[in-house]
């Protein structure tokens, strides 16, 4: 898995926890920005997640809030054959894609200054199968900027699927299982978390219940 870091732009300025104006931090380029979120420990770093890590982050941390990445929505277009199938059948998870002017709704984990790479590791690995770093500020409930990390599946990598129907997506979801569990539940705790916290997302909304009505019929 390589690193990746999506376009932040030169001299950037991120609120770093605070909405006072002494705290912006300057910064040239992605490279310098990716090397101070890893790597400095007095700042803080949130990670993002929008799929099964709202319900189960698996990682220690001090806080959690609701967050926004804008520029983002979810999207079942990435195959699963490691967690939600199989290699022969492959199961679908989501990622996000770019939407010009959507916003994902998900989760912010604010990371303890100690033990960040032990962390970062447990995720590379668990987020395998075509998912990459991906550095981006986030928008927290509260309207602050933090620094963000998630991990997305590019339209590149060789578990990419994209063109699938929803009528497709729900056949093949309410069919699919592997080692972390059938696809139909990874799609209904994400549902169902996401109204729990109150965060609507309407392609889940609809994907879900068209999976529920091929199950009713069967």
């Amino acid at each position: 898995m390589r690193n990746s870091v999506w376009q932040v732009g030169d001299y950037e300025r991120l609120r770093i926890g605070s909405t006072n104006a002494d705290h912006y931090l300057h910064v040239q380029g992605n490279a310098i920005l990716a090397t101070i979120l890893i790597f400095g420990n007095s700042l803080v770093l949130w990670i993002f997640g929008y799929g099964s890590i709202i319900w189960r982050p698996g990682f220690e941390h001090l806080r959690s809030l609701h967050a926004a990445l804008p520029g983002y929505e979810r999207r079942f277009c990435q195959a699963s054959h490691d967690h939600r199938g199989t290699l022969e059948l492959p199961g679908r998870v989501v990622t996000l894609v770019p939407v010009r002017g959507g916003s994902c709704q998900g989760m912010a984990f604010e990371l303890p200054p100690v033990g960040r790479t032990q962390i970062l590791s447990y995720l590379d690995e668990r987020e395998q199968d075509g998912y990459e770093r991906v550095y981006a500020p986030l928008q927290l409930s509260d309207g602050v900027i933090v620094p963000g990390l998630t991990w997305i599946a590019a339209a590149d990598n060789p578990s990419w699927r994209e063109g699938e129907s929803l009528d497709e997506l729900a056949l093949l979801i309410s069919k699919r299982q592997g080692p972390s569990g059938s696809n139909r539940d990874y799609l209904f705790n994400l549902e169902e978390i996401l109204k729990t916290h109150d965060m609507p997302d309407a392609y889940i909304s609809v994907l879900a219940g068209r999976v529920r009505s091929l199950i009713e019929k069967r």
